[in-house]
């Protein structure tokens, strides 16, 4: 819709709105990451927030927004006479999932740039949202070395355009934003650092504040000019308010005794590097602006500390963010104020507000929030404390057999209670054999935009990476012809040439983990979570999807379809329960099935079968097949579709004890693929591995299946 949704009227989401107008105070916090489930207005208070953003004043006519009295000496459109500048609303520029890092920094002439010597240059969406907002919409999303150029940019103010030794520099300062359902994936850490403070949104639990939520979007739907004008007032308010705290930032004194603060916080916490400190220290210092003050106060320290320091506590993907405020209590406490300061006078409030702690009261942290007006706002969704992580109940250790007949309690033993993974390790790295083109990752071989060069081609479509060499090499016959008379070439687009690179991408790892009667041990299966749980760090690190199989009983489940949330499935795995027999026909074809459909939906991501089990089939399960074979038999045929399908595997092998059957090794060579055992998967155990994953699919695939695999 033309006429956008106030950020007066957002019911709730207190954190969310102080978080982004501290940041409309103060662009140098370094934006905000949101985090939270679907529906819950991360969108709309974004987008809404620019109409609070008071309006630039531009240079008339640069494509760059410099300001009239302190111009870019670097603006490629520079540079710029003095004179009076033209004032314009604060932009809010959106920056799609799937944009080409051309369309994000900018893209440079580079036919003209050769044959002419001029940098003709095209701005990109960072030039775009220079001095207004650059909004990211399901970041996690967005490929690695669009997020490092756009974190760069936002650490730097300065956008640099690179190619082929021509370069183009231009200033990018923006308010950064992002936002993200956490069930889709995780950023990494060293990204989410690069974010200034993070919010965490869900949904209220009140039903008035939901009938609130709904009564007003509902109105807004109807008459969004109508509904707009009834806010304005509001609106002007919290503008205003920006205004006032913007010119009062300078003045605001940050003391000792808040450094002290700050600094004992993020130790005490034992926050990584520097940043943190920086970032708390000016958030501290907006909070104070947006009150109305010019000194910090220690509450000040702490709701900084509540929004700077959550996202910057995780050590590993599995880890949720979170802060325990009693612990920051306790630090704080030990650097109390030098003397209490007396209460600012109350800031103008907006015609509904009462002061409660969404607007500043005494419990919702110094300054709050806008005004707004009308309806029973309540305060926003509560911080869950963190709960303590009581051990699982444990079942005791069952009797392992030999034989692979199914025992007694494989058949009719009850289920067993959760076991808890044991601790994570470093694997060996895994991979597709082949060339293949999927998204960009960490793990096989791949044709990539980013990498090293491999060779040269005539480019399909615009040119992104030039290959210089070839580009003269196909030129220089043709000099005489074109009249060549100077020191330079004759370059024309014929001869322009793209360089091929080869890099890594990241696959679809599908796990397919017994959790059958066989693995009920709880040495075993501890064990064999704390492997699948050393591979999806794996995973998470290499940048791929993953998938969770479980077969147990007489069926096997998609315990997690294909998804880049890691953590989804470390949580599934931590709550998988074990007994009865073991299908493992059904879970091949289980794996067989989910492949079939993610290949149709994302063909050009690869996948990488992970097979954890003792290997032995005691059930036929939900797999059907002929009545007169054995469970193994089935297990058998199943292993051969998926290594006829050229699906790469690799088999854990669970099996322990001083008899070992080896139906592991079997299945591993039904499949093509390795067995490796639970202790040989560790990275200082695990030498050849990737060899012997690409020789044994190689000399058992077919060509065809070879050719679809590459």
């Amino acid at each position: 819709m033309s006429t956008p949704y106030p950020f007066t009227a957002v019911v709730g989401q207190s954190d969310l709105r102080l978080a982004l107008l501290l940041n409309a105070v103060s662009p140098a916090v370094g934006g905000v990451l949101v985090r939270g489930e679907k529906g819950t207005a991360k969108s709309t208070a974004v987008r809404a927030l620019s109409a609070l953003l008071p309006k630039v004043d531009v240079v008339s006519g640069c494509r760059f927004s410099c300001a009239p009295n302190g111009p870019d000496p670097a603006c490629p459109d520079g540079p710029h006479e003095p004179g009076p500048g033209a004032l314009r609303p604060a932009r809010m520029v959106e920056l799609p999932v799937g944009a080409s890092e051309d369309r994000l920094v900018g893209a440079l002439d580079i036919e003209r740039a050769l044959a002419e010597g001029v940098k003709a240059f095209e701005p990109g969406l960072l030039a775009d949202a220079h001095r207004g907002i650059l909004y990211v919409d399901e970041v996690n999303l967005l490929h690695d070395h669009l997020i490092d150029l756009l974190l760069d940019a936002a650490a730097m103010g300065a956008s640099y355009v690179e190619r082929e030794g021509v370069s183009v520099r231009h200033a990018a300062r923006f308010l950064l934003v992002g936002t993200m359902n956490p069930e889709e994936g995780e950023l990494r850490p060293q990204l989410l650092d690069r974010f200034g403070l993070t919010v965490e949104v869900a949904a209220s639990r009140e039903p008035a504040q939901r009938v609130e939520v709904v009564r007003r979007r509902l109105a807004y739907e109807d008459d969004p000019a109508g509904f707009a004008t009834r806010w304005a007032g509001d609106e002007h308010e919290v503008r205003a308010r920006v205004v006032a705290a913007r010119a009062l930032l300078p003045k605001v004194s940050l003391g000792d005794t808040a450094l002290l603060q700050i600094a004992a916080t993020c130790a005490g916490f034992e926050v990584d590097g520097m940043r943190a400190d920086i970032v708390m220290a000016r958030t501290a210092t907006a909070l104070a602006a947006w009150a109305g003050r010019t000194e910090v106060r220690k509450e000040d320290v702490r709701q900084a500390a509540l929004l700077a320091l959550p996202h910057r506590r995780r050590r590993n993907p599995f880890d949720a963010p979170g802060l325990d405020e009693d612990m920051l209590d306790r630090i704080l406490d030990e650097f109390p104020d030098e003397e209490p300061e007396p209460d600012p006078e109350p800031e103008p409030q907006g015609p509904d507000d009462d002061g409660g702690p969404e607007d500043g009261g005494p419990d919702g942290g110094p300054g709050g929030t806008p005004p707004q007006g009308g309806g029973p706002d309540t305060p926003g969704t509560e911080r869950q404390p963190e709960s303590d992580s009581a051990d699982a109940p444990q079942a005791p250790e069952s009797p392992e057999s030999p034989e692979p007949q199914p025992s007694a309690q494989e058949s009719t033993g009850p289920e067993q209670a959760a076991v808890r993974a044991a601790e994570p390790f470093r694997t060996k790295m895994l991979s597709v054999p082949g060339l293949g083109e999927g998204a960009s990752g960490r793990r096989s071989r791949a044709r990539t935009a980013h990498g090293r060069t491999t060779g040269a081609q005539r480019p399909r479509g615009h040119l992104t990476k030039l290959h210089l060499a070839a580009t003269i090499q196909a030129a220089a016959p043709h000099q005489k012809a074109r009249g060549r008379s100077g020191r330079g070439l004759v370059i024309r687009k014929d001869d322009l040439r793209q360089a091929s690179r080869e890099g890594r991408e990241g696959n679809l790892v599908l796990f397919v983990v017994d959790a059958s009667g066989s693995m009920a041990a709880r040495q075993r299966m501890g064990a064999v979570k704390g492997a699948v749980l050393s591979l999806l760090l794996d995973a998470y690190q290499r940048r791929d999807k993953v998938g969770l199989i479980t077969f147990r009983g007489a069926t096997a489940e998609l315990a997690l379809p294909p998804t880049s949330s890691v953590d989804a499935a470390a949580a599934r795995l931590e709550q998988l329960p074990t007994g009865g027999r073991t299908p493992l026909a059904a879970g091949l074809l289980k794996a067989h099935e989910v492949l079939r459909i993610e290949r149709l939906r994302d063909p050009s991501r690869r996948p990488l079968l992970v097979v954890v089990t003792d290997g032995r089939a005691t059930s036929a399960g939900n797999a059907g097949g002929r009545t007169d074979s054995t469970p193994r038999e089935l297990a058998g045929h199943s292993a051969r579709l998926l290594q006829a399908g050229g699906v790469a595997s690799v088999v854990v092998d669970c099996e322990s004890g001083p008899v070992r059957l080896g139906l592991a090794g079997v299945l591993a060579r039904d499949l093509g693929g390795p067995a490796v055992t639970l202790d040989g998967l560790r990275a200082d155990s695990l030498a050849g591995l990737v060899k012997n994953v690409r020789t044994a699919v190689a000399a058992t695939a077919s060509p065809n299946s070879n050719r679809r695999a590459a």
